[in-house]
């Protein structure tokens, strides 16, 4: 492990440790879950080497809202070989509870292989969605689009 590594270990583990330490409990995680609808509009010609887009996306169940994306995505001569980041602001109610947040998106793909992370850019939450940390995960069934959402919610941060 590398230096940097080790100091954020460290650092989670102090985290977990001084919670304990003065009698809190890390936040328990929840799970939202649903579909989503997405339109995705091109903003740079098809054969340019990193391509901009505009995203769009109507979320149905546990988190019930929209959201507005930009994505940066790049092609490589391989067949099946990109990457894409992504910053998504995501309005409307996560389990009743009304707010905003940002989600964080990093993806590539190897040759046909798919990593993505998806991940509450910290301290976006707002009103009742303030304190909202988690990670989201994607899957594409049938040409169909749904989510899972583990999350925590701490009010105030």
């Amino acid at each position: 492990m590398t230096r940097s590594g080790s100091a954020v270990v460290l650092a989670v583990l102090f985290g977990v440790i001084s919670r304990a330490a003065f009698g809190q409990a890390p936040p328990a995680t929840s799970h939202a879950t649903g579909t989503f609808e997405v339109k995705i509009t091109p903003q740079t010609p098809k054969d340019a080497p990193v391509g901009r887009s505009a995203v769009e996306k109507t979320f149905q169940g546990d988190l019930k809202g929209t959201s507005q994306a930009e994505m940066l995505s790049a092609f490589t001569s391989v067949k099946g070989s990109a990457g894409y980041v992504a910053i998504e602001r995501v309005s409307g109610t996560l389990q009743g509870r009304r707010g905003t947040f940002l989600l964080q998106h990093s993806g590539t793909m190897t040759r046909g292989a798919q990593q993505l992370s998806i991940t509450v850019v910290p301290d976006s939450g707002t009103d009742q969605l303030t304190g909202l940390t988690g990670s989201m995960t994607i899957k594409i069934a049938d040409g169909k689009h749904s989510y899972d959402f583990a999350y925590s919610l701490t009010p105030g941060g």
